[in-house]
């Protein structure tokens, strides 16, 4: 989906806006001319210039005819397509729902399991890389990065 660029001058212009307020509550600093607002607010002020520029953009493209408000982009009739994109949305919500219980292992190997058939691979060879895949990424955070993944019904066996 492509949005105009009026609409996006327009979101920019609001946040450029909101920013600019916010930063009015920030206390000056004492004896200095340059308080903590003034780096927030140079850019609250970049902000709304490019969004009043996007919206001029826009709002002219818009009047000669050569743009619509929004665009649906083509692939959104095809159907593996849209299955593909219904995947990668799915196991995004089932690895925060599942990481905890089930562990990092379990979860990602599912995860990316998921995500390769959806795009075609041979179940055999994505069960294969995802478990592959799945450990090496294991590895590479757990023990040479440091970081705490969860083991979840694999804590047993955790090394």
């Amino acid at each position: 989906m492509k949005l105009s660029d009026a609409i996006w001058g327009a979101l920019l212009l609001v946040l450029a806006g909101a920013l600019l307020w916010h930063v009015q509550g920030f206390p000056p600093m004492p004896g200095q001319h340059v308080g903590p607002a003034a780096l927030p607010s140079v850019l609250g002020v970049g902000l709304g210039v490019c969004g009043l520029l996007l919206l001029v953009r826009g709002w002219r493209a818009r009047s000669a005819g050569s743009v619509h408000w929004i665009e649906w982009p083509e692939w959104l009739g095809s159907r593996p397509r849209l299955v593909a994109l219904a995947a990668l949305v799915g196991v995004n919500v089932f690895y925060l729902a599942a990481v905890q219980p089930l562990g990092f292992v379990l979860t990602g190997t599912i995860y990316l399991f998921v995500l390769m058939i959806a795009l075609r691979v041979a179940p055999a060879r994505a069960l294969a890389l995802s478990v592959a895949m799945t450990l090496l990424i294991h590895v590479g955070f757990y023990k040479l990065l440091k970081v705490p993944l969860p083991w979840g019904v694999l804590q047993p066996i955790a090394w």
